[in-house]
């Protein structure tokens, strides 16, 4: 099939990653691929150099662009009908709010037969004002009506937009975000390399966290449970993986607390690097008040890393409470300390719950399963176009 995946920016996160793998699958399983990115990175880091090993064409919009900009997005939308007229494309597959709605629109005008869009996280979401909420619930109401199917990497985003109204439930199908399971592998040396480089023995507890350092991406409610697990626990230290345009503030948040000095702050990381200081961590805590699948706790569980989360989104259906980690309310930062330090305290509690992550993620998350998945639903789609398409 010709195919076409359409996509804001490449920085790196989860419906990146998503992304990419999707589109080197499809290209290894013989499918014609192209993707079209906007130029953006920011300091969260770029995966062009990802996208250009995924045997795939890439297409660069300059006018695609991640902020609200009437003239950029009349540019975009413009730019992408004329693309997918001259290619002819049999599948437009869009990802993330605005080149979601540019795209399926684009898509539409030019008569392409299947569109298909992946909701990684709601666009509209309980961290915005109810405003922009609503601004965005007409929005990707009106692009629903372009739209041939829905994949959603959670149930959780197929209730959240059934729900809203966007499309009836039959027009969604739930294909978890897949990730190089490959690369997750137990390593004693380098967990021993990981948490000397940090300074921190082999007697601490590390507590890892991977984010961007920026607002609803959980280090506000982190922060605010440290003190309390840390008095329970005084063994326990922090990794934070990643960057953004909070670090300083939560830095001088942690010095204010006096904890600065158990936390270490490894800035941008390359997804290839990822494992190796997953192999550090003792467990791991996802506080984000917003998400689609969490793709770091499938990550920390592929490293037998057991998992401390929020209980909102797709959180459940990675963690299996009791099971795989421990789930505590939205927004409780008291019940977060309190798993922090339960976990802390047991390490075969840790051990058991870690290893039974590991085998649940090698079987519901491997990127080749996604790709299979992906593609089933492309050929289904196609073949409700009936003879002579």
């Amino acid at each position: 099939m010709n195919i076409c995946h359409v996509i804001t920016r490449l920085i790196v996160g989860g419906a990146q990653e998503n992304t990419v793998l999707t589109c080197r699958g499809l290209a290894q399983r013989g499918h014609r691929v192209t993707l079209v990115a906007g130029p953006q990175t920011g300091p969260e880091g770029s995966l062009w150099d990802d996208a250009r090993a995924a045997q795939c064409e890439l297409v660069v919009w300059d006018s695609l662009r991640r902020s609200v900009h009437p003239w950029h997005d009349l540019c975009a939308r413009r730019s992408l009908k004329r693309l997918f007229r001259e290619r002819r494309f049999d599948v437009v597959h869009t990802h993330s709010s605005k080149a979601g709605i540019l795209g399926r629109a684009a898509a539409a005008a030019a008569g392409v037969p299947i569109v298909v869009h992946t909701i990684h996280g709601m666009s509209f979401n309980r961290t915005q004002p109810r405003a922009v909420q609503w601004f965005y619930r007409v929005l990707e109401r009106r692009a629903a009506g372009y739209t041939t199917a829905f994949v959603s990497v959670a149930d959780a985003m197929t209730d959240q937009a059934v729900a809203a109204g966007l499309a009836p439930r039959e027009r969604f199908t739930t294909i978890r975000s897949g990730v190089e399971t490959e690369l997750f592998r137990r390593d004693a040396e380098l967990r021993r390399l990981a948490r000397s480089g940090w300074g921190f023995s082999e007697d601490d507890i590390v507590v890892g966290t991977i984010a961007r350092l920026f607002a609803n991406k959980g280090y506000e409610s982190l922060i605010e449970a440290m003190p309390m697990a840390v008095a329970k626990e005084p063994r326990l230290r922090f990794v934070w993986v990643g960057d953004g345009a909070y670090r300083d503030r939560y830095l001088r948040r942690l010095a204010a607390l006096g904890l600065r000095d158990r936390v270490r702050v490894t800035g941008l990381v390359h997804p290839a690097r990822v494992p190796a200081l997953i192999d550090g961590f003792d467990l791991m805590v996802h506080a984000s008040k917003w998400e689609g699948l969490p793709r770091a706790l499938v990550q920390g569980m592929l490293m037998e890393v057991p998992a401390v989360s929020f209980d909102n989104d797709g959180a459940p259906e990675v963690v299996a409470p009791g099971e795989t980690g421990l789930l505590v309310p939205c927004g409780d930062t008291k019940g977060l300390a309190g798993a922090i330090a339960e976990l802390a305290a047991s390490p075969e509690t840790r051990s058991a719950l870690g290893a039974a992550g590991r085998a649940r993620c090698l079987k519901l998350f491997d990127h080749r399963r996604m790709v299979e998945e992906i593609e089933a639903l492309y050929l289904r789609l196609d073949g409700r176009r009936g003879p002579g398409r």
